[in-house]
């Protein structure tokens, strides 16, 4: 999908009402508004079961709101069905998973090459040839601290849970998507592995000129970012 905006938000919410069913009881979650800059880094902050993680579903159009309007990179993704909205977010977002969703059958590096299958224009951005290709996804993982000549070549499965967190970041950059989507990627990590992970992550972030939006609940990690947004602030 093109896009047809030179707006400066990379995501805007406005009135949104989502609801996971229709009894009282339903988990329910609305937003008047919700900005977010081009080339900002910026972080939900919140604790475990606040809707962090809709949120995240709401502006990467897997999740439908019942109300309101979604406007990613300039597009509505209301306007659009199922398969556009998949195509869109495939060219234009990476997402870090809180449970990484890697291939454990695939090695690492293979892993990270996986986006380029499903867009054109993040496979047309790493190179013309699948060389190219390959040695952009050794660049990622070399600057992820992931070795290419050992661990890359291990199945993901055989990876340490830092290790498959690091390949998750690359897979997420590979293309140089406009928009990255992290839930919760330092969840599962020791002080030490999260200070170097996020020192790498944000590298990558600002050679690729890409917005970063992550929700996490560990406020320590909130001094990397540009922004930080408390959830409680904005849902209503």
């Amino acid at each position: 999908m093109d896009l047809k905006s030179s707006e400066s938000s990379a995501v805007v919410l406005s009135n949104i009402d989502f609801s996971w069913g229709f009894s009282p009881d339903s988990f329910r979650f609305g937003i008047t508004h919700f900005d977010v800059s081009r080339g900002e880094s910026n972080i939900l902050v919140a604790p475990s079961g606040a809707g962090k993680s809709t949120l995240l579903g709401i502006i990467c159009g897997t999740l439908k709101p019942q109300s309101g309007k979604t406007t990613v990179l300039g597009q509505n993704l209301e306007d659009y069905g199922d398969g556009v909205r998949d195509r869109f977010r495939a060219d234009h977002m990476g997402i870090i998973f809180q449970q990484f969703n890697l291939l454990p059958y695939l090695s690492a590096i293979d892993n990270v090459l996986l986006p380029l299958n499903f867009s054109v224009s993040r496979k047309r951005a790493c190179g013309s040839t699948p060389a190219q290709c390959y040695m952009e996804a050794e660049r990622l993982l070399d600057a992820l601290e992931i070795d290419t000549k050992t661990l890359a070549k291990k199945k993901a499965a055989e990876l340490s849970i830092g290790q498959q967190q690091r390949v998750a970041a690359a897979r997420a950059f590979i293309g140089a998507p406009q928009l990255i989507i992290a839930d919760e990627p330092t969840s599962s990590l020791d002080e030490a592995v999260q200070s170097k992970f996020m020192d790498q992550l944000f590298l990558q972030h600002k050679e690729t000129g890409s917005t970063l939006i992550m929700v996490s609940h560990d406020s320590r990690i909130t001094q990397y970012f540009d922004t930080v947004t408390r959830l409680e602030e904005i849902v209503v």
